[in-house]
């Protein structure tokens, strides 16, 4: 099953934001003493959804904001690309790349999630029938 990672620094800022974003819900997993380790439950992420996502404390020193891309980035589909975009900056998230229009593709966007790392959302182009 596939499954990434995200790293914070601030696991309830992190947790927070991405909870409201992508309205995913956070569960703690029994992980190394040492380490803070949550799971994610939302459409088209968690147990039996084909994808897993893990977050975990950030190993390192996030990367300054407004710097490259320092990594793989994650896009997931939303209902309105716009709205989701709005309610990021509106919750600490930072403009990557804003709201673009991709023909054929959809219109997408990216933000920096306040923990050193950057996510997209998409909202699919319409196709004819």
């Amino acid at each position: 099953m596939p499954h990434f990672e995200i790293y914070a620094a601030d696991m309830t800022a992190a947790r927070a934001f991405y909870g409201g974003l992508f309205y995913w819900t956070f569960t703690a997993h029994p992980m190394a003493e040492d380490m803070e380790y949550w799971i994610a439950e939302g459409a088209g992420v968690g147990e039996g959804q084909g994808l897993t996502l893990g977050m975990m404390t950030r190993p390192d020193t996030a990367h300054a904001p407004g710097t490259a891309i320092r990594g793989g980035t994650m896009t997931f589909e939303v209902d309105s690309c716009d709205d989701r975009y709005a309610w990021a900056l509106a919750n600490g998230g930072a403009e990557a790349l804003p709201p673009t229009d991709y023909p054929g593709i959809g219109r997408a966007a990216y933000v920096e999630d306040g923990q050193g790392n950057v996510v997209g959302m998409i909202t699919p182009a319409e196709t004819e029938k």
